[in-house]
């Protein structure tokens, strides 16, 4: 799936493709026909850059109520012809899961949209659960016979149906066929459910990798193993060390971070780092400046991941490096480090948004900082980041530093947050929302009867409009 293309932050879709709680607010007062083609748009050109941790299902979800949206358009590309040529599940995840959140709002055509697909669409197995959270139990069973011709009756089809039944997300539907009335339907699902219930014991019984009595070097030569097949195992390869090095190995272990293969310095970098060596930082420093470039990244990341106080006081020396060691020495002061380090986060906060805008990975760690250490003059990075990021992860954490460090933000951005994709965003507009805007109160009203809604948000809401709470 190719990188989505994100609208500017100021226009209506590029509000709503991020998430934003005033994409919403827009798309209310938007001519209908203007705010449901931004809405199509997002659901069926999925806006989001990790898909599989976004949040916005729900988000449009309840859009599609408020402005009473019709679901033509999502029938339409769901069953497209290029439903077939292209299986990847990125292409309809977020149209079923909305589908998912209008069913269980009562859309009657959401319910028969799911079923439709899961009957004979790519993506089935995607429609087939969310199905199992919202249909009953005559609507599952139905379903049984179209399912189960996906799967020939012949060795690989058996194979294939056996892994599907193993792995099933939500096993109700398969819990529903191995009950069926229908001999034929009863019997396949249940030898399937036998067969992945074998296949598991099985795998328990053949484990692979490091053995109790192994060596350093025995555990040296399996790391380089995987990453002569392209799998990186020096993290586990660094917690065998910890089981089977003693204080006899140090030298080999050393002499391994120093010039070892990619793979047996990778994990000698990193056991050396978990173990706080005091010679960890200055092997550190010579892999991130002189290694390859698996090398070098390897040690970036054991050295942030360090808590020992020289790792701190050696933050404060390599934070303004221009190199990647830098850019996790500010990283480690962001997360460990004190109030005296305050210009040197704000300095990392804006030199990464510079250097590499408001989506740069490093962002996270030093938005949280900011909000940890109460830098009150990263308000203004902060509310740019908020803007103009596309991740609604990287919002919400701008939006709790900025609880913490920006005055105006009760009144500011707390109240569209009321309207966020991410929960977690939700409910840090909950608790610092201003209630002075009707439409504050109105939300959080909603929010709490809203069964849709997580627990957290609603305990949050009840703690401002609850009978022990401050009048609203």
């Amino acid at each position: 799936m190719f990188d989505p293309v994100i609208a500017p932050s100021g226009t209506l879709l590029g509000l709503l493709q991020r998430g934003r709680g005033d994409g919403t607010l827009h798309a209310l007062t938007a001519p209908r026909a203007e705010a449901l083609a931004a809405l199509n748009h997002c659901v069926l050109r999925d806006p989001r850059h990790d898909w599989q941790v976004e949040n916005r299902s729900l988000y449009y979800a309840r859009l599609y109520l408020d402005l009473s949206g019709e679901l033509d358009e999502i029938e339409r590309h769901l069953f497209d012809a290029e439903d077939i040529l292209d299986d990847c599940e990125s292409r309809t995840g977020l149209a079923l899961a909305v589908l998912g959140h209008l069913a269980s709002y009562g859309r009657r055509d959401a319910l028969e949209l799911l079923r439709r697909y899961a009957a004979s669409g790519t993506n089935w197995a995607w429609a087939l659960d969310e199905l199992a959270l919202r249909d009953d139990d005559a609507g599952l069973r139905a379903l049984a016979v179209p399912v189960l011709a996906r799967f020939p009756a012949d060795p690989e089809g058996e194979a294939a149906l056996v892994a599907q039944v193993r792995d099933a997300f939500e096993p109700r539907p398969w819990r529903l066929w191995a009950d069926d009335s229908r001999e034929s339907i009863a019997t396949r699902v249940r030898a399937a459910q036998e067969q992945g219930s074998f296949d598991r014991w099985q795998r328990q019984l053949r484990p692979t990798g490091p053995r109790p009595g192994w060596s350093v070097r025995a555990v040296f030569e399996w790391a380089q193993q995987g990453l002569d097949r392209g799998a990186a195992l020096h993290v586990p390869a660094a917690r065998c060390l910890t089981a089977v090095a003693g204080p006899e190995d140090r030298p080999e272990i050393l002499q391994a971070a120093r010039d070892g293969g990619d793979g047996a310095r990778c994990t000698a970098l990193r056991y050396l780092a978990d173990s706080n060596d005091p010679d960890a930082l200055e092997l550190i420093e010579a892999a991130a400046t002189g290694g390859t470039v698996t090398v070098a990244e390897a040690a970036v990341d054991a050295f942030e991941r360090m808590r020992s106080v020289a790792a701190v006081e050696r933050a404060r020396r390599w934070a303004e490096r221009p190199d990647a060691l830098g850019a996790a020495a500010g990283r480690m002061l962001a997360c460990r480090g004190g109030t005296k380090d305050s210009e040197l986060v704000l300095g990392a906060l804006r030199e990464a948004v510079r250097g590499e805008g408001p989506d740069a990975p490093t962002l996270w760690t030093l938005v949280d900082g900011a909000g940890r250490l109460g830098i009150v003059c990263a308000a203004p990075v902060l509310r740019h980041v908020y803007r103009e990021t596309a991740s609604s992860h990287l919002r919400g954490r701008a939006a709790r530093a900025l609880a913490a460090t920006d005055p105006s933000f009760p009144a500011g951005f707390a109240v569209e947050c009321l309207w966020d994709c991410e929960e977690s965003t939700r409910e840090v507009a909950a608790r610092h929302a201003e209630t002075g805007d009707a439409r504050v109160v109105d939300q959080l009203r909603r929010l709490a009867s809203d069964p849709a809604e997580e627990a957290e948000v609603q305990t949050a809401v009840r703690s401002r409009i609850g009978p022990d709470a401050p009048a609203v």
